[in-house]
């Protein structure tokens, strides 16, 4: 066993930070999907490419299901789920790097190379204290949503015992924007419930911001810093702007949130920070929607949360730097800028990189998926833009796509939980290290 663990870890030694994190993940879903396949696992009989689904969707932080959660796995095959959705959230090397903080140990530069690829960080920002932010506020704000998501279940009348254990799932699945639910329906029995409403915003809200967001004010709370970064004030305004743009399209143009009167606002919001934040429940039904709320809840999903954190999508900084290159380009001016501030090319190059890429893939899953599905276009893009953000909204197709469309929608979750990017330069080549040049400013992409 010692020798074969040796083997391993020279194997490790010889990867590119990006190869690490392909292989790390996909180690973890091949275990999940063991676990997931033991009978100790299921209360009915699940397919095994079922659970390799179900698998992929929690390390991803997806919430796309082809079975009901709570109908087919036992409260062990739950557990299995959660767990790999925390560590889906986080990221793969975060926790076990923490305890080796913990026990005073230094970072090996292995160490630090994977998670400073794991991670996207402006200049400045120190493994460490960045590490650090992730795990305390992480387990803070799931203690947090826990106890708070228990008190309004319990007074929407769950039973107490199934309420203890939602509470604890669905606030972990909310804070890592994984989609999850123990309810069918995902949460359209609680429309009218401003308490779980607000909770689970809050908690999808702060996973989505990133950690960068938490470690930045945190520094500056503490005295580090005397300001918070430029890309703390990038994602603010943007996910602020992006938030009223969605809840305002789905307010005064879905006609099925019209029948909620006084939870309308409520309603409406609440579609558009979930598709945002790329946490994946919903108080309406989707299937119902019409074609340009579709595609308001699409423009949402395709831009997705912000970087270093739980949620997924293109991230808000991307729009932001490909905004500044079209400004800058109409105004004519030879470097790009926003807010008055420069931004690095290196970052400008990733930004449009990773647009084409997500536009590709959509394209191609899309494509392949309209080949073998008897479904309405906008559906099949909603899916894969779904897939592809890590969101896991759907119409109700997921469920009866056939064996070719689950293994496409499997890939293409798997691929936008590690990042379109560093798939690519896992598979492709190695990243040079980035330099920033003296007076501009860095945007973490």
């Amino acid at each position: 066993m010692n020798t074969l663990l040796r083997k391993y870890r020279k194997f490790q030694l010889t990867l590119s930070p990006q190869q690490n994190l392909l292989y790390g993940f996909l180690v973890y879903t091949l275990i999940g999907w063991s676990l997931l396949s033991l009978p100790l696992s299921h209360k009915l009989d699940v397919h095994a490419l079922d659970s390799l689904f179900i698998a992929t969707s929690a390390i991803s932080t997806t919430g796309l299901v082809t079975v009901s959660v709570f109908d087919t796995y036992s409260w062990f095959g739950q557990f299995i789920i959660l767990l790999l959705f925390q560590i889906g959230g986080i990221g793969y090397m975060t926790f076990t790097t923490f305890v080796l903080l913990s026990k005073k140990s230094d970072l090996t530069h292995w160490h630090q190379r994977i998670l400073n690829a794991e991670f996207t960080m402006p200049k400045g920002f120190q493994v460490k204290d960045f590490l650090r932010s992730v795990i305390l506020f992480t387990f803070t704000i799931e203690v947090i949503g826990a106890l708070c998501l228990y008190i309004a279940f319990t007074n929407a009348g769950v039973e107490h015992n199934f309420a203890l254990w939602s509470s604890i799932y669905h606030s972990v699945s909310a804070f890592c924007t994984a989609g999850f639910g123990l309810y069918n329906d995902s949460f359209e029995q609680f429309t009218d419930n401003p308490s779980i409403n607000i909770i689970l915003s809050f908690l999808a809200i702060c996973g989505s911001l990133g950690f960068i967001v938490v470690t930045d004010f945190w520094n500056r709370l503490s005295g580090k810093t005397k300001d918070i970064t430029f890309t703390t004030k990038i994602i603010l305004g943007a996910m602020a702007i992006l938030l009223v743009f969605g809840t305002l399209m789905i307010y005064c143009f879905e006609p099925s949130v019209e029948d909620l009167a006084g939870h309308r606002l409520m309603a409406s919001f609440f579609q558009a920070m979930t598709a945002l934040t790329t946490v994946g429940f919903n108080t309406v039904p989707l299937g119902g929607f019409a074609t340009g709320s579709l595609l308001v809840v699409v423009f949402l999903m395709y831009i997705g949360a912000s970087p270093s954190g739980t949620g997924g999508g293109m991230k808000t900084t991307t729009v932001t730097a490909l905004i500044a290159i079209m400004w800058s380009r109409i105004r004519n001016n030879r470097q790009v800028t926003f807010w008055g501030r420069t931004i690095p090319l290196e970052r400008l190059y990733v930004a449009t990189s990773v647009f084409m890429l997500y536009a590709s893939v959509i394209f191609l899953a899309t494509f392949l998926l309209s080949l073998t599905e008897n479904f309405p276009l906008e559906q099949i893009l909603f899916e894969t833009t779904s897939a592809i953000g890590t969101v896991g909204l759907s119409t109700g197709i997921t469920g009866n796509l056939g064996s070719f469309g689950k293994m496409v929608l499997i890939v293409v979750m798997f691929v936008g939980r590690l990042g379109l990017l560093t798939f690519g330069l896992a598979i492709l080549a190695k990243k040079n290290k980035l330099r920033i040049k003296k007076g501009s400013e860095d945007l973490a992409i």
